[in-house]
């Protein structure tokens, strides 16, 4: 499921029936027009393709769910494995701030920040990111606090090894497992939190084709309407399941616990 989903928002323009109608285009005798070989997921309120749109999304979806990743990993594991390997007040402090932004649903504190930065994509991205680091921060405390005690960081130690050495080369690496199958379990998490953020009217602005923003203008037209609705609503369920079901697998694979 994941492999044809990627292949479809990587080639969206050469796949997508009607590409120019994922931008600002309108096609008024052409609205509404159910499921059909001419529009096989129909049309929406404005005559535009609805598989060429989800198609389109679904790249938007998968693109915010890697640049949220690509930013909160580095950050979240960093300061993890910092507070775990020097203690003290280094520590206490990381881990209060995390405490702190733990204690915020990702969902109400990227509705604040878009709402502050204004309705985008680019905000909306940067609102999740900026909470997200939380979860791997702690999972990488966690597993530092144990890779830290084993004979090979001691050796290490004794050897002359520096703490940068200690950090990323000794600690890092072996705890890259666990690291990995959260990701992919926050991939499907973190697109929910986006589509809801453009289904609430705070994130992703029209004429972008957002899976969340079409499904809040489509559901204005159920139940006679559904096709409009039903088709991005669906879409958004496989990506998140395709995650969920990879990180299963990969969590069964690596034998590692992770929440």
């Amino acid at each position: 499921m994941f492999l044809i989903l990627l292949t479809a928002a990587i080639f969206a323009p050469a796949i997508a029936p009607y590409p120019e109608d994922a931008g600002l285009v309108v096609h008024f005798k052409d609205k509404h027009l159910p499921p059909s070989l001419k529009h096989p997921f129909g049309t929406d309120g404005v005559g535009r393709d609805v598989l060429s749109r989800t198609i389109f999304g679904t790249r938007i979806s998968l693109s915010l769910a890697g640049i949220v990743l690509a930013i909160s990993i580095p950050i979240g594991v960093f300061l993890g494995i910092t507070a775990a390997y020097f203690r003290g007040w280094v520590e206490q402090i990381i881990m209060r701030i995390t405490d702190v932004f733990s204690a915020i649903p990702p969902i109400v504190f990227a509705l604040v920040v878009s709402g502050v930065l204004g309705r985008s994509l680019q905000n909306s991205i940067l609102a999740i990111a900026f909470i997200w680091w939380r979860g791997f921060c702690r999972l990488a405390y966690g597993e530092a606090l144990s890779i830290k005690q084993e004979p090979y960081v001691t050796a290490s130690l004794s050897l002359g090894a520096s703490h940068l050495h200690l950090m990323f080369i000794e600690i890092l690496p072996n705890m890259l497992s666990p690291i990995i199958v959260k990701a992919t379990l926050d991939a499907g998490y973190a697109i929910l939190v986006g589509t809801a953020i453009s289904f609430l009217g705070v994130g992703a602005s029209p004429p972008t084709p957002e899976l969340g923003i079409m499904v809040a203008h489509a559901r204005h037209y159920l139940p006679s309407v559904w096709w409009p609705s039903l088709f991005p609503g669906l879409t958004i369920f496989i990506i998140v399941l395709s995650f969920n079901l990879i990180g299963d697998g990969l969590r069964d694979f690596f034998g590692v616990e992770v929440r």
